[in-house]
């Protein structure tokens, strides 16, 4: 049996949940516009209502019907009547010394997902989760030690996004510029999800950004990657492809048995040909493993079958991996390599390391919102 439980001491926000509640009635954000046209229509109220309900929704990015000060306080206790509100919230956040903001959300039946802040000269990027947990099982993942416990809705996923963006205003006074989808989970496996997330976020009826600043990041799902391509979808893809030979790339992520790099060639390529977006290609250089010339070499042929680029990534440890960051010499040779070869390629380095907020290291480690949202159960 769960209590009720008040955020006002986590996080500011004096909001009581009974998630009993929030089950039993519709969830208003999942609902259309045209559908909330027809339910004030048949509730009597005139049609310019919905419009003004569902701005408050995704434009200004409301968390409780109380917040829609433009509507009669009676119409807004019928929609509480007869909707849910299920808004993902901040529970904690931690500040690393880089800058980087990591914070942990609340869903409304008591998971937990992280998204990250990440500040740099030139942008202020939003990384965000698509499921609590993870199914797949990629060995220098921290997330992918977890169990896969459910897919983030479109609206939760919206959330971090909007809620980071405050974020970003508040801490820096410099607007979101960028959001990648290379939190928790496999985007892919909540393919309906993010696609409505990412219409939600970028409609001029939402939050108005340009598909161009996205990024959405898949370990390898090659039918998934052709229906992006089907789809026309305008934003970007990154497969997180950390080794271009099928035995290695097997040995550290198991959806490659299932998804072989001759497959997730011809699907990039496809994507391709399909959106004219060209494709990145994620790879972290763990020493004694991926780092050698012969892995360069690889990793270039690779990059001839499809117009691509490359992010060289430095790996973040996790406590219980095998894996070691490559050293900085070997990398420089590395990269030498396939700058030599004419491929395009960047380096990124880690943001939020001291504060496992770093690229795999995203696995509700801090210990203090579990607790709390713990104390809420009987």
């Amino acid at each position: 049996m769960l209590a009720f439980l008040c955020l006002e001491n986590i996080v500011g926000i004096s909001i009581i949940f009974d998630p009993r509640m929030a089950e039993t009635q519709p969830d208003i954000r999942k609902m259309s516009f045209p559908e909330l046209q027809e339910w004030f229509e048949l509730h009597k109220h005139p049609k310019f209502r919905a419009k003004q309900v569902f701005e408050w929704l995704w434009k200004k990015s409301a968390t409780d019907f109380d917040q829609m000060t433009n509507i009669s306080l009676d119409l807004r206790n019928q929609l509480k009547d007869h909707f849910a509100f299920r808004p993902l919230l901040p529970a904690e956040s931690q500040k690393s010394s880089d800058r980087t903001i990591k914070t942990a959300f609340k869903l409304y039946d008591g998971q937990v997902v992280e998204g990250v802040l990440i500040p740099t000269s030139s942008r202020m990027t939003a990384c965000i989760s698509s499921q609590a947990g993870c199914s797949l099982t990629c060995k220098f993942c921290a997330t992918g030690k977890m169990k896969l416990i459910r897919n983030l809705d479109a609206g939760e996923i919206y959330d971090q996004v909007a809620y980071i963006r405050k974020q970003s205003e508040q801490n820096y006074a410099i607007p979101l510029s960028n959001i990648v989808y290379m939190g928790m989970g496999e985007p892919l496996l909540n393919y309906k999800n993010v696609i409505e997330s990412i219409e939600k976020i970028t409609s001029p009826e939402g939050l108005g950004m340009s598909p161009q600043r996205i990024t959405v990041s898949t370990a390898g799902i090659s039918k998934m990657i052709r229906k992006l391509g089907d789809d026309e979808v305008k934003f970007n893809l990154a497969l997180s492809l950390h080794a271009a030979n099928d035995e290695k790339r097997s040995k550290i992520m198991p959806i490659n048995e299932s998804n072989s790099l001759d497959e997730l060639a011809d699907a990039l390529l496809y994507f391709y040909d399909k959106t004219g977006t060209r494709p990145t290609l994620e790879y972290i250089i763990f020493k004694d493993f991926n780092d050698s010339l012969e892995d360069a070499a690889q990793l270039e042929r690779f990059t001839r079958r499809v117009p691509t680029k490359v992010n060289i990534i430095e790996y973040n440890p996790i406590g219980e991996g095998d894996f070691k960051r490559a050293d900085e010499a070997q990398v420089d040779i590395f990269v030498g390599f396939l700058e030599k070869k004419g491929v395009i390629v960047n380096v990124r380095r880690s943001r939020g390391k001291d504060i496992d907020a770093a690229c795999g290291q995203l696995a509700n480690k801090n210990k203090t919102v579990t607790n709390v949202i713990r104390k809420a159960e009987v």
